[in-house]
């Protein structure tokens, strides 16, 4: 017999399943509880710790800090996003990332849902704009304390996220491109494919694999996370079972579409190969292990594709497997040659810097790395941003020169200031890659 509370019970139910389809992997809470800290220097070595009244935080978001006892000087930032049923701690105790943080050095950071659903809201209109409201804002909330606290790296700051933290991955790095240099999704769906205006978690047009746009469509929906924004996009990693039965394999290929249009390559993958055996792993826009895009298919797998193992990979695509690490941005370049030049006087120079791209595939999007002698600060530059002003410096593309064609040239230069030492750098990098110099 229907009764006036059989529609309730119903939803009840529906809810109770997807949440249970949605889980990532069945992972334990960690029985040890972590206090809250509001400074850096009372968070215990190698604990997990929450840290409470973290900036803005719209959908009452926790946060999780993970700073391993060799965290390095100015490290790196893994923002780690758990499934839908899941929680910040085990994502903690689930995944292997703390165990390699601990071996490179670099800080995590593990948002946690407290809303009933314990699902990302990666759906509402709030959630697509920057700084338009919900998760995205708390996150990047936690960004900002983290590098306050621990003097981070923002230039090396990354996602990367599991079913419903994988869909927060793809938004994060929507709204925020200039936050977040690269991220890895497993098992998600492109940026935007989620939408809905109705206050409602779940798309089932899009968990089933039926929403289909043109890759510029797709980019469109990213770049109006931002509207203006000009600058680098961060690089993107996409795991996918083909039996996934809770978002479907076809959004697979549409977040490729999406962010290799956002990247402005085309969709021809660069490489193809194998792997592991049921592996498939293309690579667009370069060859190497930081290409723009890397998708990664496993043949036969369901939703519940992370395994250890996984995050190996990852690090390797964000550069984090190596310490410090280099920089951000696409793969390196394979082969460049620098020529300087610098023309002094009593306390300042004028320094002039050609790069050429000596490989074989176009660099799209570009970050020139050198270190100033003692005494250097910038003052003003052109053909590139400069960040910092002395020390290590970063000189990013802008608008008209980020693609660099095999053979081609960039020409670049800065003012600086000098206590006496006018020299120009002695060595410079590309993308993380080392430059001869000229």
């Amino acid at each position: 017999m229907i009764t006036p509370d059989s529609p309730r019970r119903a939803l009840r139910s529906v809810l109770a399943v997807l949440v249970l389809l949605l889980t990532g992997a069945l992972l334990a809470v960690p029985t040890a509880s972590a206090r809250p800290q509001s400074a850096p220097a009372a968070v215990p070595p190698a604990t997990l710790t929450e840290v409470t009244g973290f900036g803005a935080n719209p959908s009452n978001l926790q946060m999780y800090v993970y700073a391993p006892a060799n965290v390095t000087a100015h490290p790196a930032v893994l923002v780690a996003v758990h499934w839908c049923g899941g929680s910040g701690p085990a994502m903690h105790s689930g995944t292997e990332y703390a165990q390699l943080a601990d071996r490179y050095g670099f800080l995590i950071v593990y948002p946690s849902v407290t809303r009933g659903s314990k699902c990302f809201d990666v759906s509402s209109p709030q959630a697509l704009r920057r700084d338009g409201g919900s998760d995205p804002v708390g996150i990047k909330s936690m960004i900002d304390w983290v590098s306050t606290a621990y003097a981070t790296d923002p230039a090396r700051v990354f996602a990367t996220g599991i079913s419903s933290g994988a869909m927060m991955t793809n938004v994060l790095l929507g709204d925020y491109p200039d936050v977040f240099a690269a991220g890895a999704a497993f098992a998600g769906v492109p940026f935007g494919c989620f939408a809905t205006t109705d206050g409602s978690e779940w798309n089932s047009a899009c968990s089933g694999g039926t929403v289909n746009r043109t890759p510029q469509q797709w980019g469109d929906l990213v770049r109006g996370a931002y509207p203006g924004y000009t600058g680098p996009r961060p690089r993107m990693q996409v795991w996918h079972g083909t039996e996934d039965d809770v978002l479907r394999y076809p959004n697979f290929g549409e977040e490729i579409e999406q962010w290799t249009e956002v990247r402005g390559i085309g969709q021809t993958p660069a490489a193809t190969d194998s792997p592991q055996t049921g592996w498939t792993r293309t690579r667009y826009g370069s060859t190497g292990d930081r290409a723009p895009v890397e998708a990664i298919s496993l043949q036969g797998v369901g939703h519940n594709l992370y395994a250890w193992g996984m995050a190996d990979k990852v690090l390797t695509f964000f550069g984090l497997d190596a310490g410090g690490g280099p920089g951000p941005g696409p793969e390196p370049a394979g082969a460049c040659k620098v020529t300087v030049s610098t023309s002094a006087w009593n306390t300042g120079l004028t320094a002039s810097v050609t790069f050429t791209n000596t490989g074989t595939a176009a660099v799209n999007g570009w970050r020139l790395g050198f270190i100033l002698p003692t005494g250097q600060t910038v003052t003003n530059g052109w053909g590139a941003t400069y960040t910092p002003a002395s020390g290590t410096v970063t000189a990013t593309n802008v608008s008209y020169n980020g693609t660099v064609a095999p053979n081609a040239s960039v020409t670049l230069g800065y003012q600086a200031s000098h206590t006496g030492d006018s020299r120009a750098p002695s060595s410079f990098t590309l993308n993380g890659a080392q430059c001869t110099v000229s």
